[in-house]
């Protein structure tokens, strides 16, 4: 027989678990609505042309954003290339050799511009590589999106690396192996799942984004032959359409926001699945 006090405690927990499951079902719930709109409006503009055939000029309907896609890719591709050497070795400096005193401050600087409004980071990426070279191009929109991942990949690189014992850099000192082969044969092999889900993170979090390339790769509706010169991109090409006055582009956004945010859900199931696989080992 429960007592009294036993029975209030347990009506209040179950009490407390269904406020808890209702908050929870209220957040999701916007976001379930969000992407079955998204579903309604785009899949029925998924097809084979979508994926292979250029934008058509208005007020032609059909076409596709085939190179919107490959642009977007080659953007992201440069964007890494120059963020996960910066961001992994700043990890690492601050993870093996910085000061207690200097490590403070690059974590502050690095949390402040994981703030930093992306549309700030193309405004400054057009004064650095848009303005001097009078020509938007791919390698300004890279820079823009590396600068946002640079601070993230460097937090999560030094927190990951922090993870691995200390008996191991012990261990291989005492072997009297070199200090920068213990970094790069034991401790980033031990961490490697770690980092990848940090890059990963870091990918999905600019493939998404719109305002910094606005201001630095312009678009383009053809193939592009030169990194050198404007280019298109899927979320800049899903926000002109957006705003056309065309039925037809209005679908096509549509479609174009649906791949994009299949593409960002690819990156969150990766992250999850190595993330789950690290917890196993």
């Amino acid at each position: 027989m429960l007592t009294g006090y036993a029975r209030y405690r347990k009506y209040k927990s179950a009490f407390m678990s269904a406020l808890a499951v209702f908050c929870a079902i209220l957040v999701v719930t916007p976001l379930g609505l969000i992407l079955f709109h998204l579903l309604k409006q785009g899949f029925s503009s998924l097809d084979w042309n979508f994926f292979t055939q250029l934008p058509r000029p208005e007020p032609e309907t059909g076409g596709g954003m085939a190179n919107a896609i490959v642009g977007s890719l080659e953007i992201i591709g440069l964007a890494m290339a120059l963020a996960i050497p910066v961001g992994v070795l700043g990890g690492i400096y601050l993870s093996e050799y910085g000061s207690e005193k200097i490590n403070f401050w690059i974590r502050f600087g690095a949390d402040i511009l994981n703030g930093v409004p992306s549309i700030v980071w193309g405004m400054t990426a057009s004064a650095i590589a848009v303005i001097p070279f009078h020509t938007k191009s791919a390698y300004a929109g890279a820079l823009a999106l590396g600068f946002i991942a640079v601070p993230l990949i460097l937090r999560t690189t030094e927190e990951v690396l922090v993870l691995v014992p200390n008996s191991y850099r012990e261990a291989a000192m005492a072997l009297g192996i070199p200090r920068w082969k213990i970094i790069v044969h034991i401790i980033l092999r031990t961490a490697m799942k770690g980092l990848v889900t940090g890059v990963l993170l870091a990918t999905g979090r600019i493939a998404g984004e719109t305002a910094p390339l606005i201001f630095t790769v312009l678009g383009n509706d053809y193939w592009n032959h030169n990194l050198a010169q404007p280019i298109a991109a899927l979320p800049l090409q899903v926000y002109n359409y957006a705003k056309s006055a065309y039925e037809d582009q209005h679908q096509q956004a549509w479609a174009g926001a649906l791949v994009l945010i299949f593409m960002v859900f690819l990156l969150s199931v990766g992250v999850r699945v190595i993330a789950t696989s690290r917890k196993r080992n």
